[in-house]
């Protein structure tokens, strides 16, 4: 008779090192009588079984995918993927304006033109010709990098769009820098602490902000900052090569009239998106592990919520490009918008075609840098 039973268990591996990702081990149970009658009985009890139900096994983490050289192919095949795209709002554009009614001719010779002159005019300017003969001839000379010439004067297209570019891009990324300082704050303040003060005011000010016109809070500043205390100028723009004191002068009250609703919209997309991944499982879990707040918010929170935030500054870029045709009517400032509707009131064909154009390949160029921006502030996100 056994007077003490001992239960012990024997494990037995595939490989030949323990330490191996790859090993798997069976295991046994086993009862053996280690009392002073009969101490070397082993009896079996369980049948052998897998590793997976008596030992956890982790696979190891997939890497993080794409690199740089995987982000200059995205770069390349968004560029490539550029021509058709342009090729089509070009047609549809110059088609467009082939069918608005009237005549350039009407307004450039008056209604005293005699019919020669609207013949002799025609003629240079191609408009008596098919519509298939002047686009073609028009998208033969782009591919070369001519857009055409005003039909008013001998300034080409091109000239004339990169001497009003400048204007509208400085009042555009000066708005969204405005957008980017007061709102991100704003709203990750708001969201680590919801329901608070702050977060109703934050809440409050973003919906009234994204309420108000660029152009009324564009009038509202020239008042105080221009007319009363003149501590800023209210028309003109200087080039920053002249000066780039004055060209921060020049733009800022446009900035801060743009940045209003880029700010606002910020601010309610930041809360929203802070207050999200603060209730994640894995922000719980950084906190249990006991790692600080700051940690947890700027290490953790905010890296995961940059997504949402990197699509709203794209989207809100293609917008204050529209924005700043309106302000630049308040502030007189010859930029991009001035362009645009003066060739509209005169019919200038060919500036409204490259006013078209540039306006597409500055949106686009800035929907790729958003796709690029993905691929740093979420390497998961980057190709593989």
């Amino acid at each position: 008779m056994c007077s003490r039973w001992c239960i012990s268990r024997s494990t037995t591996w595939s490989s030949t090192t323990r330490t191996s990702s790859r090993a798997c081990a069976w295991g046994a149970t086993s009862i053996r009588c280690c009392g002073r009658f009969g101490s070397g009985r082993m009896v079996r009890r369980s049948p052998a079984l897998p590793a997976s139900s008596a030992r956890p096994h982790h696979e190891p983490q997939p890497p993080i995918p794409g690199s740089d050289r995987e982000m200059l192919k995205l770069l390349a095949a968004r560029i490539v993927g550029l021509a058709p795209l342009l090729l089509i709002v070009s047609f549809l554009t110059f088609l467009k304006l082939h069918l608005v009614p009237g005549d350039i001719r009407d307004i450039i010779l008056g209604v005293d033109a005699t019919p020669e002159q609207y013949e002799e005019l025609g003629e240079k300017l191609g408009l008596d010709d098919p519509f298939v003969v002047q686009y073609g001839r028009w998208l033969f000379k782009a591919v070369q990098g001519d857009l055409g010439t005003s039909a008013y004067n001998s300034q080409t297209v091109v000239d004339a769009v990169l001497d009003t570019l400048p204007v509208t891009l400085s009042l555009t990324f000066g708005g969204m820098l405005v957008g980017i300082v007061i709102g991100v704050p704003a709203g990750v303040y708001a969201g680590l602490h919801r329901g608070g003060l702050v977060d109703r005011v934050a809440v409050l000010a973003a919906t009234v902000g994204q309420a108000l016109p660029n152009f009324w809070v564009a009038i509202i500043l020239v008042i105080p900052f221009a007319l009363w205390w003149q501590l800023l100028p209210a028309t003109g723009f200087t080039s920053p090569t002249e000066s780039v004191t004055e060209w921060l002068r020049s733009i800022a009250l446009a900035s801060v009239a743009l940045g209003t609703s880029a700010s606002a919209a910020l601010a309610r997309q930041t809360r929203g998106a802070v207050i999200d991944v603060l209730g994640t499982d894995y922000i719980r879990t950084a906190r249990a592990k006991g790692l600080s707040e700051r940690t947890v918010t700027f290490r953790h929170a905010l890296k995961n919520a940059a997504v949402p935030i990197v699509t709203t500054i794209g989207f809100q870029v293609n917008g204050l490009l529209g924005g700043a045709l309106i302000v630049e009517q308040v502030f007189g400032l010859n930029g991009f918008g001035s362009l645009a509707i003066d060739s509209v009131r005169t019919q200038n064909i060919p500036i409204m075609q490259g006013v078209v154009m540039m306006g597409t390949l500055v949106i686009v160029g800035v929907n790729i840098a958003v796709d690029i921006a993905y691929g740093y502030v979420n390497p998961r996100m980057r190709p593989a």
